[in-house]
């Protein structure tokens, strides 16, 4: 059995603003990001992972550097732990998208987007092969909120249906086991 610890990044700057950020590659995280990037990078060290891999997203990135100072641990990246895309929504407001997105449906995407059943499928793919081959026994991947919902999907056995409706808080750690 491999115990996946899923860290949150901390907040962004986009978070703050409330702008959808998606796969937009350059945000960074805020003050308050760092500090909850700091926070989750202590408790990290105390889960002691035998290995790290991020999103190569910025803010990911940056929290994933928070954990390497806290646990010694060297990290690598992946796309394959992005945020779901949201192609041209990314850069808007949120609030703005409500009426635009429709929630409901797991094959909706925006243009140059991908949906919530792409994005299922990208991590449960991910999530085989670091089970096939688990690099340790406790692996940490810092990621993305809808990432970790789906990845909580797929180990209960769900699909894209199946996600949690609440997302993990910014800078918090999810715990799961393969």
């Amino acid at each position: 059995m491999t115990t996946v610890l899923l860290v949150r990044h901390g907040q962004s700057t986009w978070n703050a603003a409330g702008l959808m950020q998606g796969q937009t590659a350059h945000v960074p995280l805020s003050g308050l990001g760092h500090e909850q990037a700091r926070a989750a990078a202590a408790e990290l060290a105390q889960l002691r992972p035998g290995a790290m891999v991020a999103s190569d997203l910025h803010r990911a990135v940056q929290t994933a550097e928070h954990c390497m100072a806290a646990t010694g641990r060297r990290f690598t990246t992946t796309p394959a732990l992005r945020e779901q895309g949201y192609g041209v929504l990314e850069g808007r407001p949120s609030r703005e998208l409500w009426d635009v997105v429709d929630w409901t449906d797991v094959h909706w995407a925006a243009e140059g987007g991908e949906s919530l059943a792409q994005l299922h499928a990208r991590v449960a793919a991910y999530l085989s092969d670091l089970q096939a081959a688990p690099p340790a026994d406790v692996v940490a991947l810092v990621t993305h909120g809808d990432t970790i919902r789906a990845a909580q999907a797929v180990v209960a056995g769900g699909g894209p249906e199946a996600m949690p409706h609440t997302t993990p808080h910014n800078g918090s750690i999810t715990r799961l086991e393969l």
